[in-house]
């Protein structure tokens, strides 16, 4: 009875929507593995970087971003299971493997992915010398170039690295997380005495170093890397020694932060927790192939570590270093600048974002319409006379943010601010425990939140004085309040008055700054109170319709989908004729097109220029999709355990017709309809991807949006028709 998106190819054989239905084997689980799914999800990262629509350096980026995003993997997932099997657990995964079956599996996907890694980055370092840029291109290296960079590293460098012998007499130097090094094997002139020395390479160095254009002399861009200019002018470090052999290493140790519920003092934990996560157990040890076997033998020993966490690479060590090369100042290598919109809604109350909001909810897309709206509703917060209290959750807040400033600003000019920073908010905890101590000496009451949840939801709240009594203006959103991801990320920033909406807002800060747990919520739906249920109570709605005939359709967007009991649910409503259709971008344990249990349900995963971050729940409700009578919800949630139990989180339903519209019918259904930078997930946990029907022109979301307005920011142009819409049956716009 529903209509599921045609504007794409079906999925391929054994998907949901095709004959052919895959079968589930005897021994076979229902579900994927979560590790081995992010695997999958950073080879469609990586397979970017082979994208020869894309420009040269934004390749580069993609390749560099997996290495990063490996890096991660292995510092929190791997290192979590590492730690699993070192203390005997054996709590199974969701498909039923134990830590060690995982960790073996993972290793040998990772043996691939790194092979892999290395190919691309020789094929993108030809493809950019053929563009003149040049990455440690020996040929390149003329006498003047030889002379300049002998002068960098005795000036620059020289001073900085400290050799360290390796013997009885020196114990063995720490080497930090992510740290680079140098073995060197020596002998002495004068002796013949044999030694190891190591060269640690500090963190405060470039990966590169750039060549002026003045001493190349031949045009382009040239680059060396940090290692091998050590490695070039080592003589210098060890003058009476002969040089024998040398090799670079790069250790990563475990970074996950574990805070014991009764930590009495949060602040105070989390500073010490950041000392022990440097000194973190080894996870990986990375050495260049031909690596000395007596210097490998040596960092093994001393770093107490087995071959099992050794990878051997025959290229880069550090690709997450390529994007030090990517700033190169190349704009045709590189996607054309993209200047977010400013909505009209906003310029035509001449930037008065609460008079835009009190004439009625708004949503602002990003990184299509600016940040700078979000930044605003908080300045002009502080500067207004009549706003008396304002109030923030911050889980990650970026480096330089404007929304710190506006809330010491509004805090200084005696308005009541509260600000709940969230410590817990992995690898940016030394940043938030900066921001909150700048806060609270500004005079912001500063919450740490719970000991044990995470306070995810983003959330801001004004309560301003109007007439005879006060009126609260309400900011949801579905990603943080950090102004470099929101150029790079799509997100929703939500903008109401709605009074049940504001009363609700502030339920949920006394629950997170009080623990005064909400009751008789109006419209907002938290996590880890009633959000999981309310999803549950949708999806049952729906099986409900499917079973009396009426139109039954689930559409979903979000980054991960692993919660058992949720996909468990989305199985049920398969296999009582519900259309499924999923958008996650990243990890996905849910099998999709299996006979039985899963052939309603169709997944593809969209990875292109930006990065897909917005949470979209919506629901038939007893019409085709899609339709204004549809249930549709924004969140803060990925359906993930750890979001729905352990997380403070908020579910938005979406009720204003023109949000309603712009989130179902453009924001979800462009997604939906993509088919440039999608792909399908296939009953064998393997993507392929996504191609246009025969006859279709191909369709880009994220070029769709760059290129057209959004429905609710657009203003008295609305009503003549000026914002235009996609069709679901062709997947262009009508």
């Amino acid at each position: 009875m529903s209509t599921s998106p045609i504007g794409t190819d079906p999925a391929p054989a054994g998907a949901a929507g095709t004959t052919q239905m895959a079968v589930l084997g005897p021994d076979e689980s229902p579900y994927f593995n979560r590790e081995l799914s992010w695997l999958q999800f950073n080879q469609r990262v990586l397979a970017e970087a082979c994208n020869e629509a894309y420009p040269l350096l934004e390749r580069l980026r993609f390749l560099s971003i997996s290495g990063s995003n490996l890096d991660e993997f292995m510092m929190i997932r791997v290192a979590g299971l590492v730690g699993q099997v070192q203390r005997g657990f054996e709590v199974p995964s969701i498909d039923g493997r134990s830590p060690a079956q995982q960790l073996t599996a993972i290793r040998e996907n990772l043996a691939i992915l790194s092979q892999r890694q290395q190919a691309v980055w020789r094929q993108l370092r030809t493809g950019l010398a053929q563009a003149d840029i040049h990455v440690a291109d020996e040929e390149r290296v003329s006498p003047e170039v030889h002379k300049w960079l002998k002068g960098y590293f005795l000036d620059n460098i020289l001073p900085i690295i400290t050799p360290q012998a390796l013997d009885p007499a020196h114990p063995f130097p720490f080497v930090q997380n992510e740290g680079l090094g140098l073995l060197f094997t020596l002998k002495r002139e004068a002796t013949g005495e044999q030694l190891i020395e190591m060269v640690l390479i500090p963190s405060a160095l470039p990966r590169f170093v750039r060549v002026p254009d003045a001493v190349t002399g031949a045009g382009g861009a040239l680059y060396i890397s940090i290692a091998r200019l050590i490695q070039r002018y080592a003589e210098a470090l060890f003058p009476g020694f002969t040089i024998e052999g040398d090799g670079l290493f790069r250790v990563l140790r475990d970074s996950d932060i574990e805070i014991a519920e009764e930590a009495e003092d949060l602040v105070r934990t989390f500073r010490s927790a950041l000392q022990r996560r440097r000194r973190g157990q080894v996870i990986q040890l990375e050495i260049e192939e031909d690596f000395d076997p007596a210097a490998e033998a040596l960092l093994l020993d001393q770093l107490g570590i087995n071959e099992a966490a050794l990878i051997k690479t025959d290229g880069m060590i550090g690709i997450d270093g390529l994007a030090e090369i990517v700033r190169e100042d190349r704009p045709d290598l590189k996607f054309d600048a993209y200047s977010p919109r400013l909505p009209e809604r906003i310029r035509e109350h001449d930037g008065d974002v609460f008079s835009a909001i009190r004439e009625k909810d708004i949503v602002i897309h990003h990184p299509y319409e600016s940040f700078e709206v979000v930044v605003d509703f908080l300045r002009q917060a502080a500067a207004d006379p009549d706003v008396v209290a304002i109030k923030q959750t911050l889980y990650r807040a970026g480096s330089q943010s404007a929304v710190i400033g506006a809330l010491i600003e509004a805090a200084e000019a005696g308005k009541s601010v509260t600000a709940v920073v969230e410590l817990k908010a992995r690898f940016d905890e030394e940043q938030n425990l900066q921001w909150a101590s700048k806060l609270e000496r500004a005079g912001v009451q500063v919450i740490y939140g719970f000991t044990d949840w995470k306070t995810h939801a983003k959330v801001a709240m004004v309560v301003r004085r109007e007439g005879d009594g006060f009126r609260t203006y309400c900011h949801f959103g579905t990603g943080n309040y950090h102004p470099v991801t929101a150029k790079i990320y799509t997100d929703l920033s939500f903008f109401t008055a709605d009074p049940k909406l504001g009363r609700d807002a502030a339920k949920m800060f006394n629950f997170v700054t009080g623990y005064v747990e909400p009751h008789a919520l109006e419209r907002l739906h938290i996590a880890p109170i009633d959000l999981r249920q309310e999803i549950y109570d949708r999806i049952d709605a729906e099986i409900d319709n499917a079973q009396k005939g009426r139109p039954a359709a689930i559409w979903m967007k979000c980054n991960q989908l692993t919660d058992e009991g949720m996909i468990d649910r989305l199985y049920a409503a398969s296999g009582a004729g519900v259309q499924v259709e999923l958008v996650v971008r990243g990890i996905c344990c849910l099998r999709p097109g299996i006979a039985g249990l899963s052939e309603n349900i169709r997944v593809k995963s969209v990875i292109g220029r930006f990065l897909e971050h917005s949470r979209i729940y919506a629901f038939a409700n007893g019409h085709p999709m899609p339709s204004a009578h549809a249930a549709v919800y924004i969140a803060s949630a990925d359906m993930m355990s750890r979001n729905l139990d352990r997380r403070v989180e908020t579910l938005i339903p979406v009720l204003n017709r023109t949000v309603h519209d712009q989130v179902l019918q453009q924001v979800l259904l462009a997604n939906m309809l993509d088919s440039e930078q999608s792909w399908w997930l296939h009953p064998d946990g393997s993507y392929t991807r996504v191609k246009a029907e025969e006859g279709v022109k191909p369709f880009n979301c994220h070029r769709y949006f760059m290129t057209n307005p959004s429905l609710s920011g657009r203003g008295g142009a609305l009503e003549a028709g000026a914002v235009p819409k996609l069709s679901l049956r062709r997947g262009a716009v009508a």
